[in-house]
């Protein structure tokens, strides 16, 4: 697989990774190997960042969006994210309240549809 997808399922940023890692191809069983026996540079990574996007708006508690929106377009390390935590900025405020809004209306509409399938 290519090494953005491999990245992807490790949940590390792409840019982050070593040369080696970016320039080759990624077989299954390398990356079931990386994800069992985690070498240094990926433990690191997963420690400290930079850390993708997905991954910032999953600690953060609010979507991808919500960052796009508050302008966050870089990749953040766990130092910059639990700084951004610690703050708790109005932005954070309102886009974890919205998240939780969609989160709650989407757990709705899951449910109607079981409902109506009964």
């Amino acid at each position: 697989m290519k090494p953005a997808t491999a990245a992807k399922k490790l949940g590390v940023y792409l840019e982050a990774t070593p040369e080696e890692f970016r320039a080759g191809v990624v077989s299954r069983d390398e990356l079931n190997e990386l994800q069992a026996n985690p070498p240094e540079w990926l433990r690191e990574l997963r420690r400290n960042g930079p850390h993708p996007k997905q991954l910032i708006a999953q600690k953060l508690g609010i979507s991808t969006s919500g960052l796009a929106r508050a302008g966050i377009t870089e990749a953040l390390t766990t130092d910059q994210i639990n700084a951004i935590k610690d703050e708790n900025p109005d932005w954070l405020v309102r886009e974890r309240e919205t998240y939780q809004e969609f989160r709650a209306e989407e757990a709705r509409l899951k449910e109607k549809a079981r409902l109506d399938e009964e």
